[in-house]
């Protein structure tokens, strides 16, 4: 067996080598000098079945797209700030000490998402994003064991966005308060 790729970490051992353990399990060869280092915190790729689809984001009508009120001529404030004149709706409960507006929409072209590299997204490839920071969860949605996937096993599925359960200024669920058990069924005499 070759060795990891340099740099690699005990804790990603498992992920690097899973492609020999599932052809010694198997006894098929699996031609693993194409699979990539990354693959697994990336968008589909070569040979894989994507791109996702998934429907258009939730969004609140009369806000898309962006550039109807974000003029391009205009300067950005790019300051931190709370938010007065527009958006004052918006309560920012994600990372709230870290984060802010610019980290995750694009300055220069608000109608796109922007990832920590630079590179613009567009809304409807916002699990990238979300991605960049929840990569468990994002390793789990594109498995189809975290949020919702519909479609065929072996074929086409269709994804929804992070943004679809998720509020993408505050997502955790807030507290729901449970109910009593159900009573238990009686016997007829």
């Amino acid at each position: 067996m070759n060795a990891a790729p340099s740099g690699c970490r005990p804790s990603s051992i498992l992920g690097w080598a899973a492609p020999w353990l599932l052809s010694a399990a198997c006894g098929q060869g699996v031609e693993v000098a194409e699979i990539a280092w990354s693959a697994p915190m990336l968008p589909p790729s070569e040979g894989s079945p994507g791109p996702f689809e998934v429907p258009p984001p939730p969004f609140s009508e009369g806000v898309f797209p962006c550039s109807d009120c974000h003029d391009p001529e205009i300067p950005v404030n790019t300051k931190r700030r709370e938010l007065t004149t527009a958006h004052q709706e918006i309560r920012l409960a994600h990372d709230e000490e870290h984060r802010w507006c610019l980290d995750c929409h694009d300055a220069g072209n608000r109608d796109r998402l922007h990832l920590a590299s630079g590179e613009l997204v567009p809304f409807e490839e916002s699990y990238r994003l979300c991605g960049q920071c929840h990569g468990d969860k994002y390793r789990d949605w594109r498995a189809g064991v975290h949020g919702r996937r519909t479609g065929r096993w072996d074929g086409e599925k269709s994804y929804l966005l992070c943004v679809h359960c998720h509020n993408s200024h505050s997502p955790a669920f807030p507290p729901i308060e449970p109910l009593p058990p159900p009573l238990p069924p009686r016997r007829s005499p």
